[in-house]
Formats: structure tokens, sequence, C-alpha cells
């Protein structure tokens, strides 16, 4: 069977990189812009620092901003509509996931509308056409949703996220800078780097995982476990590490798949709202403890990236503790909290029936009963 890479047609990265978006939308011969960014992005000035290049270039724009955390088909197809009223011929996506997630849904059913629904994206989307192009420009550390083919959707009435793989929605040019990333909370910086950290590891573990995806992997545990912390005190180098770590760890995970940890976290999402990385922190110790007898000869690898010393000199029990130890103290050290409150022995049956349900299952090393789900997810319980 043949592996395959997709990967933006380009990118940019570096303090600066989104002054490249005004060459970017007349290199393309675009004519107006659907701004797409979330309501705090725009309260708090960041989504200005592109809008005023915009103003500055005289090139004609259109704020979209009904886009929640975790964004919902109401969201999605809210957007459509104002995306249709707007006259624009692409759009520039300015956020974390939730934005860029949005973007690309919008995108999609624009350029094949018998998806309107929404729904019927889940999986593998069988589209035909490429969506309308975006520009994306990321303002956390994390999702890298700048780079993949996929996105999440929140079914609100159903109480249930789902995943979207499709290389149709594919942003055409990607533009990284640290800059967009400095205003960033403490906790939001942590939640979000430790979600980089967890594509990293379930890419680096999973099912399909090969060579050069293993490549952007490893590297991708090296610059986030070296850069986190500093990313967290708001660093400048901190930053940037994080910037480049994250996006690389998405030309990894996209084309390869995740794990139980990402099925597990899509339902703690969709069930009582718990932000995507927090949840994806504080599962990723105990599904690395679940599947640590499916990796091989990974964990030690693992542990190498995350700094520790002395890996070869140790027991294959050893090393798989140590990789495991490294996750936990970096978690701890930027502030996640490992339990999760709001979790009730009466959810347990729903919650592990959606997350082997979920997209990113098929990929886990390990095959999961939905007992031995269960008691992952009360593991997290007080």
């Amino acid at each position: 069977m043949a592996n395959k890479i997709s990967l933006n047609a380009t990118s940019y990265h570096g303090k600066g990189a989104i002054a490249e978006i005004i060459n970017e939308v007349h290199a393309n011969n675009f004519k107006k812009a659907f701004v797409a960014s979330d309501p705090d992005l725009i309260k708090f000035g960041v989504t200005k620092k592109v809008t005023d290049l915009l103003d500055a270039d005289g090139f004609p724009y259109e704020i979209y901003s009904d886009i929640k955390p975790n964004p919902t088909i109401a969201n999605v197809q809210n957007g459509v509509a104002a995306f249709k009223a707007s006259g624009a011929d692409c759009i520039i996506a300015i956020g974390g996931g939730s934005s860029m997630d949005t973007s690309k849904a919008i995108g999609i059913i624009i350029t094949n509308p018998e998806f309107e629904d929404v729904v019927s994206l889940e999986g593998m989307s069988p589209t035909k056409n490429p969506c309308v192009p975006i520009i994306a420009v990321p303002t956390t550390a994390g999702t890298a949703a700048e780079v993949t083919i996929n996105y999440v959707i929140t079914d609100v009435e159903k109480e249930r996220k789902f995943v979207c793989c499709d290389p149709h929605d594919m942003p055409i040019v990607a533009v990284v800078d640290p800059d967009m990333m400095s205003s960033m909370p403490k906790g939001l910086t942590a939640a979000t780097g430790m979600d980089a950290l967890t594509h990293a590891i379930e890419g680096y573990i999973t099912k399909a995982a090969w060579e050069m995806t293993d490549m952007f992997h490893l590297e991708a545990i090296r610059l986030i476990s070296a850069n986190l912390r500093a990313a967290v005190n708001n660093e400048p180098a901190g930053r940037e590490g994080m910037a480049l770590g994250q996006y690389i760890a998405g030309m990894g995970f996209s084309n390869v798949g995740l794990g139980i940890d990402h099925s597990m976290a899509h339902t703690l999402s969709a069930h009582y709202d718990t932000p995507h990385g927090v949840a994806c922190a504080s599962l990723l110790p105990i599904a690395m403890e679940f599947n640590r007898d499916y990796t091989g000869e990974k964990y030690r690898e693992i542990a190498r990236a995350m700094g520790v010393e002395g890996v070869d000199s140790m027991s294959q029990e050893e090393y798989r503790d140590a990789a495991i130890n490294a996750v936990k103290q970096l978690s701890s050290d930027v502030g996640i909290n490992p339990k999760n409150e709001k979790i009730t022995e009466e959810d347990l049956d729903v919650l592990a029936t959606d997350a082997l349900n979920d997209a990113c299952y098929p990929g886990n090393p390990r095959e999961a009963t939905k007992e031995q789900v269960i008691e992952m997810f009360r593991m997290l319980m007080n």
C-alpha cells in the first residue's frame, strides 16, 4: 500500500509572517476576503492585526464571528449563508481550531452544496471539489488545523462531536506567525500545547505511522517538550518554538491519524464542553499506559525526545515508564488539571460508546473493549 502525504501548497513561518497575506491575496487574484474569527479574538484586537493589513492595502473583506469554542452545525450553516451574501471569493481563517474548522466546513459546503446538512461530511468526506481557498492564520499553538485535512464539528442535539477528513479542505496557505499567539493566556497556551503533544505522540504510535511521519512526530515532541513551559510564560523563544512544533505535528498526524486519546477527548468536549486540549492532556498518560505494550521501542524515542537522559541503558519497562512520567511532569508543570469533575458514573456507558464510535479510534495501536474505555474514563474522576 502506498503512503500518502498532503500538505499546504505554501506556508510561511516566523515573526512578522502575516505581512505575506497581502502578497498572497494578490498573487491568487482574490477580490474579497471572508474573515472568519471568533468574538474574543476580535474583542482583544488579535484579528485586527490582520485586518489592519487589509485596510492599509485597501483590500475588501467582511468579518464572520458566529463561532463557538467547539463549533456547531449552526455556526457552519450560518457561515455558509453569510459567505454567500458577502460576495467573497476566499476565506481568511484567524484563530485556533474553532475558527479554522468552521472555515473548512463553510468552504467545503460552498463548493459542494449537497453536503449542506453538515453531518453528511462525517468521516472520510466524499466531496468532489476543493473548498473555497483558505488562508489559515493560527492564533494558538496546538490544533495545527492550518496544515491538516481534518476538522471537528459539534452536533449539539446529539451531544457528540464528529470528525471530518477531507484533502479538499486543506488551506492553500498557512501563515504561522508567533506574534499572533502572544496574547494567549497561560491556561490556553498550556492546553493547546498539550493538544499538540498529544497529536505528536498519538501520530507516532498510530497503526498507519511510517518513516516520514515518524520524523515529523519526533521533532514535534522535541520542540514542544523544549518550548511549552517557556511559551506558557510568554517568552518569545518559547512561542516561536511552539508555533513550529505544533505545525510539524500537524504535518504528521493529518496523514496517519490519531488514536483513543482523541476519541475519548472528543466525547468529553461534546458532553461537558471540556476544552479539547485539557481533555487530551488529562487523558494522555492514561492512554499511553493503555497502549504501552503495543508500541515496540517507540516509548524509548518519545522519552529521548522529551529530554530524558540515559534511555539507552534502560529496560523496556523503564523507558516506557520514563516516557509516561515525562508527559505527566510536563502537564503538571504547565498547570493542567489531571481530573475531570464533570464525569458521572451514570454517563460512563454512553461516553465509552461514543469514544469507540469516534473516527480517531481505529488508528489506535491496541483494540479496546467498552469496559476498558469505561475504566479509563473512571480514572479521570475524583
